[in-house]
């Protein structure tokens, strides 16, 4: 038995494309078990074996519904956790057997997100006695710093230390896109998984982060000429400048000024660019969304590696 275990929030759009997929690339037979917080349609929580409102953050619920899953199943089950925006894109039955032969544990590694080393949540395959073998935990964990030289605690930290703890070796999954809309976005994983991403909060990620820190650090007046606040705050300090003023002074002031108005126009310059950036990735998203449920080979056009119904994550 295979226990799909995913987390939907607050929309029902992605539950119909994701138990399709399934449906069409897991031969053998499955459950899903999900958190459908915001979901209260009957008509939707019928369609899943086990369908609750969790508390908690991502990783808790996920722990919560492997628990209920493990109490249910034998230990040579399958667990495959999924975010609920992915889903598979080829058949997984003969890879899950073959990986799992290999392997305790595989899982998507997002090596482009600046280095990310742990197993991700949007898709991950072991077997029940595993899990329980060894504590698993979606938790963030005590987290690493990544290739821009930042800590970073995300899910699968807790999961990525107890492997290397326990000196077990994993399979990843990685990034196999030939056509890249974005850079971490819309991404297929071993030809075999699609992750959509944000498919249920804001479009903004560490790429669009370091874009915003990058294009603001390139916008700063590199210059050591007063500015209205330091000049506000002297006059302040010493009221008595007031009737020192010269004719230099008034140039200091004027140059001040002037810094202020280009500082303001460069933060709604810098604004505008992030309005119309999420206008496009949003754009982005709704296109290939449409596409995706119309189109099961809709991935080819990201991964057109995937032709030959192989995958790059092979034992």
């Amino acid at each position: 038995m295979i226990n799909v275990i995913t987390v939907h929030w607050q929309t029902p759009k992605w539950i119909e494309p994701q138990l399709s997929y399934l449906e069409r690339n897991l031969a053998g037979d499955f459950r899903v078990f999900a958190a459908l917080n915001g979901i209260d349609d009957p008509e939707h929580r019928s369609r899943f074996y086990f369908g609750v409102d969790l508390e908690g953050d991502h990783p808790e619920k996920l722990n919560a519904l492997a628990k209920t899953a493990i109490e249910r199943s034998d230990p040579a089950d399958i667990l495959m956790f999924i975010d609920g925006d992915a889903f598979p894109v080829q058949s997984l039955d003969a890879w899950m057997d073959e990986a799992l032969r290999s392997y305790p544990l595989a899982a998507v590694r997002r090596d482009e997100n600046f280095g990310d080393p742990q197993p991700h949540p949007c898709f991950c395959v072991t077997t029940v006695g595993f899990w329980r073998e060894i504590g698993g935990d979606w938790g963030n964990g005590p987290g690493w710093v990544n290739n821009l030289g930042r800590k970073i605690r995300d899910p699968g930290g807790i999961l990525y230390y107890r492997l290397q703890e326990l000196n077990h070796e994993w399979l990843p999954l990685v990034r196999t896109n030939t056509d890249n809309p974005d850079p971490l976005w819309f991404a297929v994983y071993g030809h075999l998984i699609y992750h959509h991403g944000a498919g249920f909060r804001k479009r903004f990620s560490r790429f669009d982060q370091a874009r915003q820190t990058e294009s603001a650090k390139a916008g700063v007046a590199k210059t050591t000429e007063p500015t209205v606040g330091s000049l506000r705050l002297a006059v302040q300090d010493d009221p008595s400048q007031l009737a020192r003023i010269r004719p230099r002074h008034l140039l200091v002031a004027v140059r001040a000024l002037q810094n202020a108005i280009l500082r303001r126009q460069r933060e709604r310059s810098l604004s505008k660019k992030a309005e119309h950036d999420e206008r496009v990735a949003v754009a982005q998203a709704e296109k290939i969304f449409a596409q995706l449920t119309v189109d099961p080979d809709f991935y080819l056009a990201l991964d057109s590696g995937a032709r030959d119904g192989s995958s790059d994550s092979t034992p």
